[in-house]
């Protein structure tokens, strides 16, 4: 049985570092976290809770469609 609970650390179990060091997800994986607990979301379901609950992710996908690309925001560091 699908718990809300499982929603967010189903999330920060998907997010990966990509080759330049930025923290990313991917709405597939995502997707796949919450398989593993029971939360069978389409990729439409997934992109919108990101969008609605994780204000600190933008998209960065390259292609049109569902399976989109997040990276976390430059929280205030200077380069």
């Amino acid at each position: 049985m699908p718990r809300q609970s499982d929603i967010n650390p189903s999330f920060n179990a998907a997010i990966t570092l990509d080759a330049a060091g930025r923290r990313t997800i991917t709405t597939a994986a995502f997707v796949k976290e919450l398989a593993a607990h029971n939360h069978i979301w389409t990729l439409k379901q997934a992109n919108r809770w990101i969008e609605e609950q994780q204000c600190d992710f933008k998209d960065i996908s390259t292609e049109e469609g569902e399976r989109r690309t997040f990276m976390i925001r430059n929280m205030g560091r200077v380069r």
